[in-house]
């Protein structure tokens, strides 16, 4: 029984974490910075809850009893010493001058109907249970608003008693000068903190981008490794990597350029010899054999080369079409081709016009018709080629880019073919960025799918 050990899986947490894997940023500067701010939030949010709360509920519990046992004080003066009707100058006196507090007395007078309480209500449930303790009496309170005051309204037998108290006495109102610090605080560490991951991504943006241009086979811009220790050393082996591989690619050519000058030097002496043998029929075998040991040389060093010592520049892909059809005319055959977007590329000249001549000439040869479709938008450029021919068996489409690869009626080549073509074209199209795929096409043929960056 096959048991996995350590894997703990709660109900709904795979839907949940496919649905929150969605929705996250793929950036590691973004995760980044998520990884510093979530936290951060977090921790702002249970102090804000949970200390903050009782801190401010328990400040404005203390506010509001002293302010409610004033206004007992003054109630139990108003009782035990009465005064002349509408004469309450020394209470009031007293009341301002001790307390703080405005008052007046309103004979006959009736408390309001009761008002709706704000949504942020502290300071009405505090007030209301303090005064319903200590003074026992029917009251009235108006809190809503942004004035500096409130009013509390009193009901003592046939008068009412209004008293007028600073917010200040009764709620603690300076709390939001810690909210302030806090979170200021908070967004200046974050924005610190931001600054520093800038700092350490940009190493990698920049090493990202040497293997990216590298891999497209552009010139090797000056790259130094920098950063944390960690991306340094990455950055001192891909520095490594790309001078071994550049080393391998020149002792690679160095070595074929040699050979290739041995051959063409006794291949050189064959057509000599065979050219002073003047016009002898039995030597015409001979004579096609030396063509065709030529034409796989030719073939041979053009593979090893890839095309990797030339420089990016421009190129009019119409031009290049239009050359194509122009050939497929002179040989009695049918070739068109369509734009969408920019018809000015920028890759390297040389190389391009033989990957697309490669497969041009794949369709002349075997086909009656072709068709190429040009799609260059502002990443990628797609050429498709769909011809007539008889194709290739979908088995065999990914050996026919094996160098030296022959079908039994090979499609790529002919009869003094030396099974590069498509290596080539896939090779070249592999040092600009891209691929190249082969599927069936809608004309019953072939088709060619090439796709590089823009």
């Amino acid at each position: 029984m096959r048991r996995d050990i350590g894997k703990i899986r709660l109900p709904g947490w795979t839907p949940f974490g496919r649905w929150l894997k969605r929705r996250m940023p793929t950036g590691l500067y973004t995760r980044s910075v998520l990884i510093v701010i979530i936290p951060m939030l977090l921790l702002q949010s249970v102090v804000a809850a949970v200390f903050m709360e009782r801190h401010w509920r328990l400040v404005t519990e203390r506010l509001s009893n002293a302010v409610t046992r004033d206004i007992a004080a003054i109630i139990e003066v108003i009782r035990t010493y009465p005064s002349p009707a509408d004469d309450y100058a020394q209470i009031t006196r007293i009341a301002r001058d001790t307390f703080q507090l405005n008052i007046s007395v309103e004979q006959g007078g009736e408390l309001p109907p009761p008002r709706s309480k704000p949504f942020f209500s502290i300071l009405d449930d505090i007030l209301a249970d303090q005064i319903s303790e200590q003074v026992r009496l029917p009251f009235w309170i108006d809190t809503v608003g942004d004035s500096r005051l409130i009013e509390i309204r009193i009901q003592l037998d046939d008068r009412v008693l209004r008293i007028f108290a600073i917010r200040n006495q009764a709620y603690a109102s300076n709390t939001h000068i810690f909210l302030v610090w806090m979170f200021g605080t908070s967004l200046l560490l974050i924005g610190i903190s931001v600054l520093f991951l800038r700092g350490q991504i940009r190493p990698i943006l920049a090493l990202a981008d040497a293997a990216e241009n590298f891999g497209k086979g552009h010139r090797a811009d000056p790259f130094s490794p920098r950063g944390a220790d960690e991306i340094r050393r990455a950055g001192i082996a891909f520095m490594q990597m790309r001078e071994r591989i550049e080393r391998q690619m020149e002792q690679r050519t160095a070595m074929l350029t040699g050979i290739s000058h041995d051959l063409r030097t006794i291949l050189t002496r064959f057509k000599l010899q065979l050219a002073l043998s003047g016009d002898n029929p039995d030597l015409n075998g001979m004579s096609a054999d030396v063509d065709d040991m030529q034409s796989m040389l030719e073939g041979y060093l053009a593979f090893a080369r890839g095309e990797a010592e030339e420089d990016f520049g421009e190129l009019r892909l119409s031009d290049l079409l239009e050359k194509i059809r122009s050939d497929f005319d002179l040989h009695g055959k049918e070739m068109t081709y369509r734009i969408d977007g920019e018809d000015l590329l920028s890759v390297r000249p040389n190389a391009f016009m033989r990957l697309v001549g490669n497969l041009a000439a794949n369709s002349e040869r075997y086909a009656d018709k072709l068709h190429v479709e040009a799609r260059h938008s502002a990443r990628w450029l797609t050429l498709t080629f769909d011809d007539n021919g008889p194709g290739i068996p979908e088995a065999s489409r990914e050996d026919v880019f094996k160098p030296f690869y022959r079908l039994d009626e090979a499609r790529n080549l002919n009869a003094s073919g030396t099974g590069l073509g498509l290596a080539i074209v896939r090779d070249i199209a592999r040092a600009h960025g891209g691929n190249v795929t082969l599927a069936d096409s809608p004309q019953g043929g072939l088709r060619a799918i090439v796709r590089v960056p823009a």
